[in-house]
C-alpha cells in the first residue's frame, strides 16, 4: 500500500515547444516547492515508472579556502553521473 497521499492533484497536457515536448507548471506547484524562473531542477527517475523532481539546491561554498568552481563542477558531474550508484552504496 502506498503511504504517500497527494494533498492535491494537478493535471497538465504535454505540449510541443519547438522540437521538444514539455509540460508547464502552475504557479501553485512552483510556490509549493520554492522554484522560481531560472532555478535548476533535478529529476529522479525510478525503476517503477515514477518520476519526481525538486529544486536543485546548490551548495554555497564561497569563502571556503581551497574550494574553487572547478572542484564544484567536478562534484556536480560526479553526482549527475553516479548518483544512483552512490545511493546504492549508501544503502548497503
Amino acid at each position: 500500500m502506498d503511504t504517500k497521499m497527494a494533498v492535491k492533484e494537478v493535471e497538465r497536457k504535454v505540449s510541443k515547444f519547438g522540437n521538444s515536448l514539455g509540460v508547464t507548471l502552475p504557479p501553485e506547484v512552483l510556490k509549493h516547492i520554492g522554484i522560481t524562473q531560472g532555478d535548476n531542477i533535478v529529476f529522479n527517475i525510478e525503476k517503477d515508472g515514477t518520476v519526481s523532481f525538486k529544486k536543485n539546491e546548490k551548495l554555497n561554498l564561497d569563502g571556503i579556502e581551497g574550494v574553487d568552481q572547478e572542484f564544484i563542477d567536478g562534484l556536480e558531474h560526479l553526482f549527475a553521473n553516479y548518483d544512483n550508484a552512490l545511493r546504492n552504496l549508501a544503502d548497503k
